[in-house]
């Protein structure tokens, strides 16, 4: 009985596969986010709240009212520009975990240029966008280089220095940028209208920011895919060996394409700087958690640059869909937080099924398999002169 149940799971085998075909990542993806969706039913149910009033109200008002919509792409912008900058570190698998305190470091750049330069008034805006773009490649150099000549972690440091720009931000608005007429919060002075970022109509989409992360999206296909720099980025997130063996200064590309990937933080940190709040705020409200969900961003789009347009108006959607619940179906305020973890767990866990499949072996290779699993007989010359049942006696140099 036990034989033949061991030749049956051995007819079949999980093949790796180097590149999955479109339609298995874009099957799989999207299965992640309809267990999601399914998880997130439940909780509609749990809090008594009947699922398909729940679901029709969030769709109405993020999807097909002009001002819900309008935020919702709104809210994908930071997640776009840092998205797009995470896609091009992974690809090199270096391990960006800082966009979050790379936005908040180009909001600082920003701020400075709009509240302590006297620029004309149409560089104003072209400075702020420069300086956070700076701020944020300073900001995300140096874990890069640490890692390059030191070994550093940057999985460790990224994350730390999310910390470091956190209470930057706070010391800077309890300090030396607090506003005069700041009492019970703390925020800096409000930017000259010179530099306030215009919106479209009366909504509070800042267009652009908007233009330029769906440049900076075109920008970094073409780098990937008709570059000498996105060659040497494939080489290098793929076998770190093999582009040491080429001849590519790993070091150097490590720090080119960390600087870029936060720089593109950083130019987020300025939209919602100078298009949201028009001053520096609470961290806490100035990114309202984008750094960390962009990185989901970057998973959803499996390392194509177009898809991360798809992906950020996606999480978008669940950031608008979050003020909905708060407000509209008295939900917690947690529940946005609580989908994006599941959306991000679903798609880590799924990730091996774009990467192979199961296959039935070959009639050939299953009959072959239980011969070379067999024990091998000794051979007939060591076993002549034995005595019957003395073999277990026998020691290992053979003799009795």
């Amino acid at each position: 009985m036990i034989a033949p149940l061991r030749r049956r799971r051995a007819a079949h085998r999980w093949e790796p596969r180097a590149d999955a075909p479109a339609w298995r990542v874009v099957l799989v993806t999207l299965g992640a986010v309809a267990v999601a969706a399914l998880v997130v039913t439940w909780v509609f149910v749990a809090y008594g709240v009947a699922p398909g009033e729940a679901w029709a109200t969030i769709v109405r008002r993020t999807l097909l009212e002009p001002r819900g919509l309008s935020e919702t792409v709104r809210k994908a912008i930071p997640l776009l520009l840092a998205g797009i900058g995470l896609l091009l570190a992974f690809r090199a698998r270096f391990w960006n975990i800082g966009a979050e305190g790379q936005i908040l470091a180009g909001a600082i750049g920003a701020t400075a240029v709009a509240l302590f330069t006297e620029l004309p008034g149409p560089l104003v805006v072209p400075a702020m966008f420069l300086a956070g773009m700076l701020a944020g490649a300073a900001w995300g150099a140096v874990p890069a280089l640490l890692k390059a000549r030191m070994g550093v972690n940057e999985i460790i440091t990224t994350l730390m220095f999310n910390y470091i720009a956190l209470y930057l931000v706070r010391w800077l608005i309890n300090g030396p940028w607090k506003a005069r007429s700041a009492t019970g919060f703390s925020y800096s002075e409000r930017f000259p209208a010179e530099a306030v970022l215009p919106t479209l109509g009366a909504t509070r989409l800042h267009w652009p920011t908007l233009a330029i992360a769906l440049v900076l999206v075109a920008v970094v296909a073409l780098l990937l895919a008709r570059s000498r720099f996105g060659f040497e980025v494939e080489v290098l997130g793929r076998s770190p060996e093999a582009a040491r063996y080429a001849g590519i200064d790993a070091g150097r590309v490590t720090l080119l394409l960390a600087a870029l990937a936060a720089g593109a933080a950083g130019l987020a940190g300025v939209g919602e700087v100078a298009g949201i709040h028009r001053r520096l705020v609470e961290p806490t409200q100035l990114s309202l958690g984008y750094g960390y969900a962009a990185i989901l961003v970057a998973l959803l789009a499996r390392g194509k640059a177009l898809a991360v347009v798809p992906a950020a108006l996606f999480l978008g959607f669940v950031f608008a869909a979050g003020d909905v619940m708060r407000v509209s179906l008295r939900l917690p305020s947690q529940l946005p937080d609580v989908v994006t973890g599941l959306v991000l767990l679903l798609v880590v866990a799924s990730e091996p099924l774009t990467r192979g499949r199961w296959v039935r072996r070959d009639p050939t290779e299953a009959a072959a398999t239980p011969a070379a699993e067999a024990p091998v007989a000794p051979p007939a010359a060591a076993t002549a002169g034995a005595p019957a049942g003395g073999a277990a006696h026998a020691s290992p140099d053979g003799e009795g």
